[in-house]
């Protein structure tokens, strides 16, 4: 990606300056003096009989997939991902946590991820970390673990039953062809290239999942976060989970579970069974729609302005509801923050439509 250095100087300055000059150049300030930042370690909370009557509503503030290069590299995705944070400290009132969906890193640099948790300390509410393949594949997750700690864990709030999962587990490709630790890199995060496997959970994490929600009764509503979405959407762009029906028979038995994944960079909706699907927007670009596997449920966003580099992009908020079903904001930058309400996903789109694009999408 092309450096935009020429309109915002960044590559002599301190953090806290940093912040300052970035910020105001997208005109909104990140507020100062917050909570240092939070991480998390894989954990197995079990509180058995969780009931949906029991369920507190709240909501949740997202940020994902910011592929933040060295901001002497490329400062355009680091503002990015300072209006986003900006973004969410201007809720009022906070949300109950920030959820960030992935793909922090370009190329899972050290200097790239120690960024984004420089920036990423900022936002006010606890922040809750998911890995993205972006993040990983340099160095198999070491970077990763010593700044926000294991990818996999889980928690209960208000509640709902929350899993975070790894789901860009990849098959060895790379030991056989000798390749170096940046080639891998630099192979997972094509597409088309016929090297990388797909991504899966894996035995060892759908295992742990079945071991997580052990205790939990059938009405204890779900939410899951992972960076691939749970489904089969296109394969030839790695938007697909090879185990993905293994780990939705994990899920079935529970009434109502939302999956919430990145990776895609677009407004998605899908329903399979008593799963309900929402796509997470990016900070740095938005993805074209595939042009098979679309979910009959998305209604696809406008396609993107090409010369405004914003545009197509955002953050968003999540409001569960009683049952632990959700509404999902899409804050689209630049344009009518659009909602996917839970009416619309829990009568299969017959009900509450979201309004549909007023050009075509691409």
């Amino acid at each position: 990606m092309e450096s935009n250095s020429k309109n915002i100087e960044t590559k002599n300055i301190d953090r806290r300056a940093f912040l300052k000059v970035s910020t105001a150049a997208m005109g909104a300030a990140v507020a100062s003096g917050l909570a240092p930042f939070q991480t998390f370690q894989t954990v197995n909370v079990a509180q058995g009989a969780v009931s949906s009557d029991e369920v507190t509503p709240f909501r949740f503030a997202y940020i994902s997939d910011s592929h933040l290069y060295e901001k002497k590299i490329n400062d355009r995705f680091v503002r990015a991902l300072l209006r986003a944070v900006a973004d969410v400290n201007s809720l009022e009132p906070q949300p109950d946590f920030v959820f960030y969906g992935g793909d922090l890193a370009q190329l899972g640099q050290a200097k790239e991820l120690e960024l984004g948790a420089e920036i990423l300390k900022e936002i006010k509410a606890p922040v809750k970390m998911m890995v993205g393949e972006h993040d990983w594949y340099l160095d198999m997750g070491k970077k990763w673990r010593e700044l926000f700690g294991e990818p996999t864990y889980s928690w209960d709030h208000k509640g709902v039953h929350m899993v975070t999962l790894n789901s860009v587990v990849e098959r060895d490709f790379w030991t056989e062809r000798g390749m170096t630790a940046m080639e891998r890199m630099m192979t997972v995060a094509g597409l088309d290239n016929g090297v990388q496997s797909p991504f899966s959970v894996g035995k060892q994490q759908r295992d742990w999942l079945k071991k997580d929600l052990a205790d939990y009764s059938d009405d204890t509503p779900l939410i899951v976060f992972s960076h691939s979405p749970l489904y089969k959407l296109y394969k030839k762009w790695n938007f697909w989970t090879d185990d993905a029906e293994e780990v939705q028979a994990i899920l079935k038995r529970f009434k109502n579970v939302v999956v919430i994944h990145g990776h895609t960079h677009q407004l998605l909706t899908n329903r399979i069974g008593n799963i309900h699907f929402h796509g997470m927007l990016s900070t740095a670009w938005p993805w074209p729609y595939a042009p098979e596997g679309m979910p009959e449920l998305t209604i696809e966003m406008s396609r993107p302005d090409p010369f405004n580099t914003n545009d197509g992009c955002g953050d968003g908020e999540v409001h569960v509801q009683a049952d632990g079903l959700v509404d999902k904001v899409y804050n689209l930058w630049n344009r009518t923050p659009l909602t996917v309400g839970r009416a619309y996903t829990a009568s299969w789109g017959k009900e509450s439509v979201p309004p549909k694009p007023n050009r075509a999408s691409y």
